[in-house]
């Protein structure tokens, strides 16, 4: 299994009803939509970088933070588990990590060690964050442990070197 701790890239501050995304052509973050339903980011939201997830983006994360980032903060962190869920686009799996440098969160280990709200209020607001939004779905598909999350991880390296080849 693999251990360790990876670098994560914030696009949106938990508490945010705003949805920052990277824009590689104007290499920064930019505002791509306002969350319609009356819910906010449960955690902070971004991506690990030099991956590409099935949707063409980079892997998602969900960094669990004691007080909200900034879009470009770039986080140290953990690999607790994998949040499995599925939209528009198909499978949206996100990464779930905890920052090294915050005593509030770094000594939790696996998924399950999240407080529970939290993983409720996680999945309540992938299940219904693009309910207003015309074309747009989402469904949450349950959790999975470090081990799934970093094996969510390699593949997703391993398909960022394959289409970094082909280009």
């Amino acid at each position: 299994m693999a251990t360790g701790t990876l670098d994560c890239v914030i696009e949106i501050p938990k508490g945010s009803r705003n949805k920052y995304e990277y824009d590689p052509d104007l290499g920064g973050i930019k505002l791509d939509r306002f969350i319609s339903a009356s819910v906010v980011y449960p955690t902070d939201y971004g991506y690990i970088p030099d991956t590409l997830a099935p949707d063409g983006d980079p892997l998602d994360v969900l960094v669990c933070v004691s007080e909200p980032t900034f879009p470009g903060c770039i986080v140290p962190a953990k690999v607790i588990g994998l949040f499995m869920m599925e939209d528009e686009k198909g499978p949206d799996d996100h990464v779930v990590c905890v920052p090294c440098n915050d005593p509030g969160w770094n000594e939790l280990d696996e998924v399950d060690d999240l407080p529970r709200l939290l993983r409720l209020e996680i999945d309540h607001f992938f299940s219904v964050y693009k309910d207003l939004d015309p074309d747009r779905r989402s469904e949450t598909k349950g959790w999975g442990d470090r081990e799934a999350a970093w094996g969510r991880i390699e593949w997703a390296r391993e398909q960022f070197r394959a289409h970094a080849g082909a280009t």
